[in-house]
């Protein structure tokens, strides 16, 4: 802008006439200096018109000069506009697609957190389910224990030497009261059917007496036992009556299973139930069963199996006849004992739990020997 007005300025300063033409007050004397006056005029008035159409010439090219240089100055900075609005553009939309991309992250970010938030909520429920379910079996497992601990307490608490508690010890009843027991009555390893016999109320026969003395060495060694009881067999009280009892008990004519079954009986995994028990809910069918009804599986000898074994929960079940059964149960009737008092169940005196230990270590010798109550 300061270009054009500076041009209207120098166009009016330049209108304005730069030589006057003066013409004379007085004309001249004579006619000589007449012609002369003309011709001077006439020069002057070509001379002021040259200089006019100079000067307007000068203008016009000035006037176009500084008009090109407006507009190639306008043109520069259009173009430099233009440059700037690409720029501009571009910038923005590299924001926009920088900003649609941050919205597309979050939108991922989030439906990811959502789902992460659920899978997390259905892991709990199925947790607390789970939980929930096994504090249920807990609670019933805890309850049938304590039941079991309870029954368990009647019956050898009311069992001494001198009145044996006839349903801790069935062998001991008469023949016409022994019967075959219907039913499963399964413990782990007491083959001999402990029911709960807390409502029960047993009166003992009675039962002749004998002349009994105490072993000085088989009772130090049961009293150092007691003192901190253990089934660990390398103790000497264990020891004396594995190699004296339970593995002279124990030794079966199949001696392969006859390890299997000491090993069970040893960890409390030893099932006995009646061969023709196939009603029961906890009996599991195995498609393998060694020996049969006429076969025992220990011995190999043919004889009339009333009973089958299992060890643990492996579901194979062996049949065995009533000499064997009576060693097994004699031998799981001397480790309940033991575990009983491992365990702090019985509240005897330390003779009379000897001499409870001593009986069983007799009815496993009977049994070794062949004897074996005719229930069996």
């Amino acid at each position: 802008m300061s270009l054009f007005s500076q041009a209207n300025f120098e166009e009016d300063s330049q209108k304005q006439p730069a030589i006057g033409h003066w013409k004379p007050l007085m004309p001249s004397k004579g006619n000589k200096e007449e012609p002369e006056t003309g011709c001077q005029d006439a020069g002057g008035v070509d001379e002021t018109q040259s200089t006019e159409q100079l000067n307007m010439s000068r203008l016009r090219s000035s006037s176009v000069e500084i008009r090109e240089k407006g507009s190639e100055f306008l043109k520069e900075e259009l173009h430099k506009a233009q440059k700037e609005l690409k720029l501009k553009d571009k910038e923005c939309e590299r924001l926009s697609k920088v900003r649609e991309q941050l919205e597309q992250e979050l939108e991922e970010l989030t439906a990811s957190l959502f789902e992460e938030a659920h899978k997390m909520v259905r892991e709990a429920n199925t947790k607390q389910a789970a939980s929930e379910k096994q504090l249920r079996e807990a609670r019933g497992k805890i309850d049938m224990l304590q039941a079991e601990v309870t029954a368990l307490k009647t019956l050898v608490i009311t069992s001494t030497p001198s009145s044996p508690n006839r349903e801790l010890h069935p062998q001991l009843q008469s023949p016409s009261k022994a019967g075959f027991r219907k039913g499963h009555g399964r413990n782990k390893s007491t083959s001999s059917a402990m029911i709960s016999a807390a409502s029960q109320n047993v009166t003992p026969e009675p039962v002749s007496r004998e002349c009994k003395e105490v072993d000085s060495i088989l009772f130090a060694e049961f009293q150092a036992w007691k003192e901190s009881p253990t089934l660990d067999k390398s103790c000497s009280f264990l020891d004396r009556i594995y190699r004296e009892d339970v593995g002279p008990c124990l030794d079966f004519t199949k001696q392969e299973l006859s390890e299997l079954v000491r090993v069970a009986v040893e960890q409390n995994t030893l099932t006995i139930e009646p061969a023709a028990s196939q009603t029961l809910p906890m009996v599991k069918v195995s498609t393998e069963e060694c020996g049969g009804p006429k076969k025992c599986a220990l011995s190999g000898l043919p004889r009339t199996c009333k009973h089958r074994i299992m060890l643990g929960d492996s579901g194979n079940y062996y049949y065995i006849s009533p000499s064997c059964r009576a060693r097994i149960t004699a031998v799981c009737n001397f480790f309940t004992y033991i575990r009983y008092i491992q365990q702090g169940l019985v509240r005897q005196d330390v003779e009379l739990m000897y001499w409870e230990v001593m009986r069983l270590r007799r009815e496993m010798s009977l049994a070794k020997l062949g004897f074996y109550p005719s229930e069996m």
